[in-house]
Formats: C-alpha cells, structure tokens, sequence
C-alpha cells in the first residue's frame, strides 16, 4: 500500500469521526435508526471475527484455531481479565497445535 493511499484513508477516518462529534447536536436520529446502526456494527465485527478464526491463506484454518477462539469467548464471557483471556486462546490453540491438531 502507497503513503499516499494510508495518507487518505486516514485522513478519511479522522474526517468521518470528527464529522459524527460535530454533528451530534445538529443532526436527529430516530431510535429504530440508531439500534440498527449498532447492530450492523456488531454484526461487522462478529463478521470480521469469524473471517479472521476460521480463515488462512484463502482456506480453512484447521480446527486449533477457532478452538482458541471458542474458549477466549467462553472466559470473555465470565469475564475474566483479558490477559488470562489471551493466555488461555493462545494456550489451547498452541496445545492442539502441539498435539497434532491442525
């Protein structure tokens, strides 16, 4: 990727953040409109976040992975702190792994 294009993507991120502080007060959303711009945020990043378990290199990424992932949900879930929440995910995916599992 160019500077030019990581130049204009970040002046095109500042610029819509910046667009939503000044707006706030100028512009009125209905509630309906507002709930289903949260729920195509959530569903943007539950989207991402599967791609980014489940894929590798344009293909499956074997089973280590989205085990990982599972048990890093389950312990957000209880909310235990998030460091222990990544020690366990890359402990699991790291002991399948080392156990053969791909």
């Amino acid at each position: 990727m160019t500077w030019t294009a990581v130049l204009a993507l970040a002046a095109g991120t500042y610029l819509l953040r910046l667009a939503g502080i000044v707006l706030r007060g100028r512009l009125t959303v209905p509630q309906h409109v507002e709930r289903l711009l949260d729920l195509g945020a959530t569903a943007l990043l539950v989207a991402l976040a599967a791609t980014a378990a489940l894929t590798a290199a344009g293909g499956f990424a074997g089973w280590a992975r989205p085990a990982g992932v599972a048990v890093g949900l389950v312990a957000a879930w209880w909310r235990v702190p998030f460091v222990l929440v990544v020690v366990l995910a890359a402990a699991t995916t790291a002991g399948l792994r080392l156990l053969g599992v791909s």
